[in-house]
């Protein structure tokens, strides 16, 4: 994985990330809610739920506790 330089953009990406992590956990649940569901489908997308929030620890390392607040 590749991570910009710039400070605002790894904010930007870090954003845009979250976004989609929250997104993910709210179809999750839509999904678990409403059987019959498809156990593949769904085991895909916690497995790209758990990329994400691995990219997000990822980029907020590379910001550092200074440049999150």
């Amino acid at each position: 994985m590749t991570l910009p330089d710039d400070t605002d953009a790894l904010q930007a990406q870090l954003t845009e990330l979250k976004v989609e992590h929250h997104d993910l956990d709210a179809m999750i649940a839509r999904v678990e809610e409403t059987p019959p569901h498809d156990e593949l489908a769904l085991r895909r997308l916690k497995k790209r739920k758990l990329q994400l929030k691995d990219r997000i620890a990822a980029i907020e390392r590379l910001l550092g506790p200074d440049l999150l607040a």
